[in-house]
């Protein structure tokens, strides 16, 4: 009988780390030992698409980006797919009888299907021990050795555990051992230790830490000391994933260069086009960032298309683009009941589908496709109608900023009441609101508002006075309150 990866070996297994990927400097103030990464950082499985992984290869000019070999099955695949399916779709075979070399069909039929740990995290270890993410002309030994599994310091590497598609499947099951049977391993959650550091550049006497978490006493168990091995991983970490500095809907622009971005899910997803950008957003709300900061978003799908365009898929079905979403016709009488016409179809990509949301189907009875605002002719109240609901605008501001370019039609009351009451019109994330009656400024993020510390971190982030929107105190009080904005 035989496991995936068993606690068992790891006596036999002990990791260590190769070469140090920093020169020598200070250490981080904010670095801790005792916590270097949190258990939900190294389980968020979630964190990152295929695509995402794809694109943080090409990004960083990685050698991976390009590269193909032999998963832990046998099959070729590229290193994103390698290190997508060992952290989304892996097995687990504790307690199963396989064979000596079990097919990825044999462990599907037998086995239960687990996601193991962060592809951010498998990222960051492959560049910790191997320098694989930032490398161009790695040597085959780096390839084969990639994360270090099976390679204890001072001894040779274990053969069985050679190639890079088993390198990052065994780390990543070895890690989710660590997490969901922590006992079974040296270093514990709670336990204090004295880690000497071997290979350590910035620090090398004996430092004592107690791991506060599963996830650094998982570190500690694959890499047994301080420096640089478990320092690196937080160090890579930050800079290759820091904490989002910009909500949603922001605007972002490296200076002195020409592209636009806009801040969606945590990602930067480049514009192709003019019309695609100033279709949808205000220029004059760019926000100029260094390149760095730019850079430290994972970079997503592009825009390619403006705002209300037809657009058809590969398998021939038509949507209206309306700001973020994608709206289905769901006939082609539908389609012509809008008045739209075929020859202003263009054909889109999957990758174009899926990076809008599913909006409301259009049907043969839907009316304002792409929203309009109607005014009770009897009342004057102005409401925001969209995909079959009402949503009233309770201040004026909104009509001055997010609707300016909208006309108003009035209508009869009986017409309103056949749209749904919706929630409340609100400024969208990354708007800059005050109220008349104090000089607080707040940005919109994740629909809380963020009060900034003070005038000199509003201007440190690139935010201009001149886009900030006055709305009355009913609007402001519509947010929760959020964390204070500050640039330190």
């Amino acid at each position: 009988m035989k496991k995936i990866i068993s606690y068992c070996l790891f006596l036999s297994l002990i990791i260590g780390t190769f070469l140090p990927t920093l020169t020598k400097a200070a250490v981080d103030s904010e670095f801790d030992p005792n916590n270097i990464i949190s258990d939900s950082l190294l389980l968020d499985t979630d964190s990152m698409t295929l695509e995402d992984i794809q694109y943080f290869l090409e990004d960083q000019g990685s050698y991976l980006a390009n590269y193909k070999t032999r998963n832990t099955y046998g099959d070729i695949k590229t290193a994103a797919q390698i290190i997508y399916e060992a952290s989304i779709n892996n097995y687990n075979c504790d307690g199963i009888k396989l064979s000596d070399t079990p097919s990825e069909t044999e462990k599907n039929l037998k086995c239960k299907k687990i996601k193991t740990v962060n592809p951010k995290f498998l990222l960051v270890l492959l560049q910790k021990e191997q320098s694989l993410i930032e490398e161009t002309n790695p040597t085959q030994r780096q390839l084969d050795w990639a994360t270090g599994y099976g390679c204890p310091d001072g001894s040779s590497c274990n053969p069985y555990w050679q190639g890079f598609g088993k390198q990052v499947n065994s780390a990543a099951l070895q890690f989710w051992w660590y997490m969901n049977y922590p006992k079974n391993y040296n270093y514990k959650m709670g336990t204090t230790y004295t880690f000497n550091n071997p290979y350590g550049t910035i620090e090398t006497k004996n430092i004592t830490a107690t791991p506060q978490n599963k996830a650094t006493a998982a570190l500690y168990n694959y890499t047994p000391h301080v420096f640089n091995g478990n320092y690196n991983v937080y160090k890579l970490f930050k800079r290759y994933f820091p904490p989002t500095a910009y909500p949603n809907g922001t605007l972002l622009q490296a200076k002195g260069e020409i592209g636009v971005w806009l801040i969606e899910d945590g990602k930067r997803r480049p514009f192709l086009s003019k019309s695609a950008l100033v279709s949808r957003f205000d220029e004059n709300k760019i926000v100029e960032v260094d390149s760095t900061d730019l850079n430290a978003y994972i970079k997503g799908n592009p825009i390619k298309f403006s705002n209300y365009s037809l657009i058809k898929s590969p398998k021939g079905t038509i949507y209206l683009l309306v700001d973020n979403k994608k709206r289905k016709f769901s006939s082609i009488e539908a389609f012509k009941n809008i008045g739209y016409s075929t020859d202003e179809i263009q054909n889109a990509s999957w990758q174009d589908i899926n990076s809008y949301k599913d909006g409301a189907p259009i049907t043969m009875t839907s009316t304002y496709p792409t929203g309009a605002l109607l005014q009770d002719n009897i009342t004057g109240g102005v409401y925001w109608v969209e995909e079959g609901k009402k949503h009233a605008i309770i201040d004026k501001s909104f009509l001055n900023t997010k609707f300016k370019n909208k006309s108003i039609i009035p209508v009869d009351p009986s017409e309103l009441a056949q749209y749904d009451t919706g929630s409340k019109v609100l400024f969208d994330d990354g708007e800059l609101l005050k109220s008349p009656l104090t000089t607080a400024v707040y940005l919109i993020d994740n629909g809380k508002k963020r009060p900034f510390a003070s005038g000199e971190d509003f201007v440190s982030l690139g935010y201009k006075w001149e886009n900030i929107i006055t709305t009355s105190p009913q609007v402001l009080y519509e947010y929760p309150k959020g964390d204070i904005l500050s640039n330190k």
